[in-house]
């Protein structure tokens, strides 16, 4: 019987366990990171992922029958979505965005506006250029600039994290592609002004780039906030991407659907990508999505009441520990951005506040908050009295470790 622990090393030992260097550089995603400690902590309240508390409108879920009625929906469809379904975005996007569909610019449907990003991307860059992301950043689209062998690089927002023009403009060099904003914000929760994206809208077309604007939260805004598309700016087609998310709006994240608009000059591109990443976006998601559509903005707008009297209540308990942080204003999506008075770092606090109050939120190191306690508190996910019930826990753990 042979010893296997004499016997030299394959010559083959480690040749196949090499990693790319490429991915090496790209961060870990956060969300399965805290999700694995929530697991090992039962009866935690989770104020971290964002997602909304509901599903789709019955209108989708109809939608499944016709899919299934037809057999050759089984096959392969177009690669950019089903004409059914950009058909239902075009009107969508004209009388809601203020974005007309057509010689100029065209509709792509997408798994996700995650895969809009990496899509625009991939289309607009080649290997070491560069693109700006505001500070605090959504950490997927850091992510997919790495994947793609591009340098993000990064501008402060203000002390309310909003967009600062002329920084932005100072960071542009020779490499750079294009210009991100996101409003409504993911992580910060802030909407960015007309005036700021018509000022960065602008700066791109006067530096010939890129606006990629993401508008996932379209419609999550608050009090006097209002959401603008950059997309509607008159002669702005030609260098703004749009992307959008049916996954907040319409309970529809497992189904994977978004859409970009691009200029027509990237149709090509982006069509090359995405057949050979997806090849189409799954046809039955696709119906799914265009039911939720023709529902409208009026089941969203039911929704979303309920989420902003959550906000209020969440926002009254954040009060009670201004002491201990500071709470910017948020008048969009379903965030507070916290920056916490604390000598640990964010994700130490997160680790603590899960062990010991159960709660978890996110620690603001992945949205690129290097320095300073931040952390992301959401709460779109939970039904009221859950989402009260974790805010106390939160501010009872900030109370007694702070």
């Amino acid at each position: 019987m042979t010893n296997q622990q004499n016997q030299p090393d394959s010559p083959d030992s480690g040749r196949f366990r090499l990693n790319s260097s490429r991915m090496e550089a790209v961060q870990s995603p956060i969300i399965p990171t805290v999700a694995a400690m929530i697991q090992q902590h039962p009866g935690t309240i989770s104020l971290g992922q964002g997602v909304v508390y509901y599903g789709p409108p019955p209108e989708a879920i109809a939608q499944i029958t016709t899919f299934l009625a037809d057999p050759e929906q089984h096959k392969y469809q177009a690669v950019e979505g089903i004409p059914a379904l950009i058909a239902q975005i075009a009107l969508k996007l004209a009388a809601e965005n203020g974005i007309a569909v057509g010689d100029r610019c065209r509709v792509v449907v997408t798994a996700g506006s995650n895969m809009g990003f990496l899509n625009a991307v991939l289309a607009i860059t080649n290997p070491g250029d560069e693109i700006i992301l505001q500070t605090p950043y959504y950490f997927n689209h850091e992510m997919a600039i790495t994947i793609a062998g591009c340098r993000p690089i990064l501008v402060p927002t203000d002390e309310q994290y909003q967009l600062r023009p002329d920084a932005i403009r100072q960071a542009i060099t020779e490499r750079t592609r294009a210009i991100v904003t996101i409003s409504p914000n993911n992580p910060t929760g802030v909407v960015y002004t007309e005036a700021t994206l018509r000022a960065v809208n602008e700066i791109c077309r006067d530096r010939g780039l890129y606006h990629i604007n993401d508008e996932a939260y379209e419609y999550f805004t608050y009090e006097d906030a209002q959401h603008f598309s950059p997309g509607s700016i008159p002669d702005s087609s030609e260098y703004t991407i749009s992307l959008y998310s049916l996954s907040k709006a319409y309970g529809f994240a497992s189904w994977r659907i978004g859409y970009m608009v691009i200029p027509s000059h990237l149709m090509a591109a982006v069509m090359k990508i995405q057949d050979t990443n997806v090849i189409c976006p799954a046809v039955v998601a696709q119906y799914a999505a265009l039911g939720a559509l023709q529902a409208g903005r009026r089941y969203c707008r039911e929704k979303a009441g309920a989420i902003a009297a959550v906000r209020q209540q969440v926002l009254q308990e954040l009060q009670t520990v201004r002491d201990r942080c500071t709470i910017p204003p948020s008048k969009g999506a379903f965030y507070f951005l916290l920056q916490v008075q604390s000598r640990l770092n964010a994700l130490e606090l997160v680790e603590r506040l899960i062990r010991e109050y159960g709660v978890a939120t996110i620690p603001g190191t992945t949205f690129g908050l290097e320095t300073g306690c931040y952390l992301r508190v959401a709460y779109g996910a939970l039904q009221q009295e859950t989402a009260i019930a974790g805010i106390g826990r939160l501010v009872q753990g900030l109370n007694a470790i702070l």
